[in-house]
């Protein structure tokens, strides 16, 4: 979402303020959808896939809108940053489960099937 460069500097402010209330707005109707599923009762299973799927799609607004991080070659670094540090928090998070529950597994010998 970057600015165009041959803009004068109240068009730019305007154009990335388009940005910011597109960005808000989309936001917004991502948030509230998952609540008025679970508010009206929708079935849990459904309820869990909708809000999984909102989620990552608000996750892609975020990042569009209010991190400017697009697939244009002047912000390829940026999403190579971004990519990088989400592959490091799943591999710090995946590390730790596994450790955790081969923790679990060697502390209790005999007592794998209790709580599965």
């Amino acid at each position: 979402m970057s600015t165009p460069k041959n803009l004068s500097k109240e068009e730019a402010y305007k154009h990335d303020l388009k940005g910011y209330v597109t960005g808000l707005v989309l936001a917004l109707i991502l948030t509230v959808i998952p609540f008025s599923a679970v508010i009206f009762g929708m079935s849990t299973g459904a309820a869990l896939w909708l809000i999984a799927v909102l989620g990552l799609i608000q996750i892609v607004v975020h990042v569009r809108y209010f991190l400017h991080v697009d697939l244009s070659p002047e912000r390829r670094e940026d999403l190579h940053l971004l990519l990088f540090s989400g592959l490091l928090l799943f591999i710090m998070a995946a590390g730790t489960i596994w450790v955790v529950l081969n923790m679990n597994y060697r502390m209790m010998p005999g007592m794998e099937m209790i709580g599965m």
